[in-house]
Formats: structure tokens, sequence, C-alpha cells
């Protein structure tokens, strides 16, 4: 048997982190058995499917490293691959099932049902529907129709049938008993197919062999298992994943911060570090390995590690994670990484750094060390680009404190005379200390904060050689004007 999933995401918003969870362990699944990942678009949702949701779904995948092997823009044998363009396959497989029983017509009005349905809730019984309509002759049936009374469609749940039970990949063996079923909507009385009939036969003539999706769909389950049987189609295999809840124990939601994948992109997340930590929410490696890459997820990739428990989002993991990938970087990986993000900021554009390359290749390491996301990276190299400016309060409590002028008198004087390479520089700076009776943090804060314009910056030394002799010169002048004026 050759192995096929599907993905079939809803393109009413961006792609939230949960779907995109789900299509890592579908793509995953796939690559692992050889097998073909597929991706359908379930865009039935007319009023709130728009193709800016679509491509936006495409490029959050794409974004993740997701290849599909069928679906928009791969074309493949089964398509199409917009669940709005089969509706032409409903028809013939609701015909099916009319010939072996399985469907019959309702004319229930929505006002006739609801009032059962609370008679029905009054007297604590059953509330689902009472097959008024399942066993009408068939002349009046055929009667009723020409007539063009309106009517939906409703599968007949077999009456001599057990429960259903399905041998969930992740779950396990799941229950479910055949007298909680009522005779549900097929097709809708303006012809249109209900969620569970379409994706059945979605399923079904796409020739999917295992369903992974959230257990928020399990409920649907032992229906589509019944559309499957009176279609006398095979069942493919389920897997059923737990809820991703944030801290609070609720289902994870914008409160618990972003919740979209290109939002995380936009904070300046790696896919690779998004990819793995997506992962890693229900499922395990070994139980101690955290940091892997796509090919060794691949290769390990199995359903019985999936945890039946909800998994937890830890935005601090995750931060932890992304940094860690961008210390992993090579420098001249993590300077194309920061390139756009230095544009964005008005810094430097992709042809500045291609002309300074060198400079730019010295910065990285400065940078990396210091950067969990890459939304970071223009805070801290600033001060390179513009003048920096000293908050009061910064001023206050570094450059007026005593000694501090004399630090940078003597910093300015010597740094005028050496070449301008961090060792240079820091054999230089080290004679200032004792050279002006300031303590040497006193002293290295004073000259930070002058060239920086912040206590916190890259190391010292070689911001300074970044920044260039005379740029310091002019800021410890400025900084000293700052002071005794």
């Amino acid at each position: 048997m050759t192995v096929r999933v599907r993905f079939a995401p809803s393109p009413t918003g961006h792609l939230h982190i949960g779907g995109a969870r789900t299509a890592i362990y579908n793509w995953a699944f796939a690559r692992h058995h050889g097998g073909a990942f597929v991706l359908r678009i379930d865009d039935t949702d007319l009023e709130r499917s728009t193709d800016e949701n679509t491509a936006a779904i495409l490029r959050s995948l794409r974004w993740l490293g997701l290849d599909w092997d069928e679906g928009p823009e791969a074309g493949g044998d089964f398509g199409p691959y917009y669940q709005t363009q089969r509706t032409g396959t409903y028809e013939p497989a609701l015909e099916r099932m009319k010939a072996n029983g399985h469907a019959y017509p309702c004319f229930c009005t929505a006002e006739t049902l609801e009032t059962k349905r609370e008679a029905s809730r009054a007297e604590g019984g059953f509330s689902g529907y009472d097959r008024t309509c399942r066993n009408l002759d068939p002349s009046t049936v055929a009667a009723r129709i020409a007539a063009g009374e309106p009517h939906v469609w409703r599968v007949a749940v077999p009456d001599d049938r057990g429960d259903i039970v399905i041998d969930d990949l992740v779950r396990g063996e799941t229950r479910f008993p055949i007298d909680a079923m009522d005779d549900f909507i097929l097709v809708r009385t303006d012809g249109s197919a209900t969620y569970n009939f379409a994706t059945v036969v979605d399923d079904w003539t796409m020739a999917m062999t295992h369903i992974i999706r959230g257990d928020d769909h399990l409920s649907n389950t032992p229906r589509q298992v019944v559309v499957y049987e009176a279609l006398g189609a095979e069942v493919p295999t389920f897997a059923h994943m737990s809820m991703i809840f944030g801290a609070d124990g609720k289902r994870l939601s914008k409160r618990h911060g972003a919740t979209s994948v290109e939002a995380y992109a936009e904070e300046g997340f790696l896919p690779e570090a998004v990819l793995n930590y997506l992962a890693l929410l229900g499922w395990s490696l070994d139980g101690e390995t955290t940091l892997f890459d796509r090919e060794t997820l691949v290769r390990e990739f199995d359903l019985s590690r999936v945890s039946k428990s909800p998994a937890v989002w830890d935005p601090e993991k995750l931060e932890w994670m992304n940094g860690s990938y961008i210390r992993e970087m090579s420098t001249d990986k993590f300077v194309d990484t920061m390139t756009p993000w230095l544009e964005r900021a008005g810094f430097a554009t992709a042809a500045d750094v291609a002309a300074r390359r060198d400079w730019f290749l010295s910065l990285a390491p400065l940078i990396s060390e210091r950067v969990k996301r890459f939304d970071e990276v223009a805070d801290k190299v600033a001060f390179l680009f513009e003048e920096p400016t000293i908050e009061d309060s910064v001023r206050v409590k570094i450059l007026e404190k005593d000694g501090a002028a004399r630090a940078l008198e003597a910093a300015a004087e010597v740094l005028a005379t050496v070449e301008f390479h961090a060792e240079e520089i820091e054999a230089a700076l080290r004679t200032v200390p004792e050279a002006t009776g300031v303590k040497p943090k006193d002293a290295f804060q004073a000259i930070r904060v002058a060239a920086t314009g912040t206590t916190v910056s890259p190391p010292l030394f070689e911001s300074l050689e970044l920044l260039g002799k005379e740029r310091t010169l002019a800021r410890m002048a400025a900084a000293l004007e700052l002071v005794t004026t």
C-alpha cells in the first residue's frame, strides 16, 4: 500500500500554528513512508474563504519547508485540489448511496425539526432526528420530489450495526455508540454537500489511506465511518492529535500571543526552528533530544510516539530554540538572513551589504550570540548606522559620574594614536583606568555610552573597530561636550 495523506486547510484565515503542526505531521508521515503528501484547499465556506488567505497558507507551508506532491500549483492525478471544484463528485456518490438504500430524502422543515427537538429535550429524550421520513412510501417520495418540494438527503444509519470502533494510531481503540447517532444530513436543500459527506467523498476519491488531524475532529469520525461504509468504500486509518493549549490550560488563542505562522516569520523566527518546535508539540524523538533537522524528523517520525495528552505552548522555549538555531548558523547565512531586517530598518540595502561584505561578516558574530529573534537585530546594531541619542537618565547615571569625563578625555587621546583593530583598541583602553584613577567598570561604561548611546551593546572593542576611528573620536567629543557645557 502506498501511503497517501492530506492536509486540507480552510482558507478562512492565515495558517494557524495548530494547523501547521497537523501539516508537519502529515508531511513527515508521508515522507517517512515514501508516500504522497497532498494539499487540498477546503474552500466551501464561500463567505469567509478568500484567495488572499489561500496564498498566505501556501506561503506559510513553503516557509516551513513543507513541499506537497499534489495540490495547488503542483497538480496531480486526483484533482481538482480545491473543494469548490469537486462538487461534481458528490452527486454520483449520493446516487450510489441511494441505490444501495443508505440515503433517503427528508421533507421536514427546519421549524418542524426545532419543535421536535425542543419537545424531546424537555422530556430528556434523544434530540436527534426521529426518522420521520425514513420509511415513507416510495411513490409518495417520488411525487413530492417531482412537485419540487424542498428536501435534504440523509444517511440511513444501519439499525443492526454495532458500535463504531476505530483503531486510532494515537488514541488506540476508540468506541462510539451507534444508538447515539441520528440520520444526519448529507446534502442540503440547496444541493450543497455537508462537511461530513464532502470530506469523505473527497478523501475516498483521492485515495487517502490515513487521516491525521486534530482531535477536535474526533466527533466527526463516527459519522464519516458511516458514510464510508454506506459508499462501500474502505475506511482509512485515523490518527487524532490532542489540541495545543496555552499555559493557562485553555485552547491556544490570540491571548497567548501570535497564532499564525506568518506572524512568527514577521517576528524574526527561523522556519527550521518553528518546524522543530511544532514537531515537538505532542511528539518526541527519543524523550531527550530537543534540536533536530527535518531530515531527522522524516527518518524518525512515528505516530506511536505522539502523545494523547494536550501539548502546551511555551513561547520562551520557542525563543530559546530559535536562538539556538541562530547561534548555529554560519556567518554567511546569518548575514544573508539579517539583510532584510536591516533593509526594513532603513540601515542598509542588499547592495550595501554586498559592497561591504567583509564588514558585515565581522559584525555578524557580535550579534548572533546576543539575539533570539531576527527582529531584535536592528536595535542591537542601530548605533553603527545612525547617531545615538543618549537619554538623560543614562547621561546623569554614567557620563556625569565623577571621573567619567577624565576617562573619556584619556580614551580619546589614546585611541587617536592606535591602529583601529580590536586588539590595539583594547590594549590602549586598558591603560585608561590606571592613568585617570577611574574604576575600570566606570571608565568602560562611559566609553560605551559615548560610542553607542546605551549601557548594553555588543563587545566594546569590536564595536569600536566596526564604528571606525573617525566616528568613535567624534562621539567621544560629543559626549564630553554634553557633560562639560
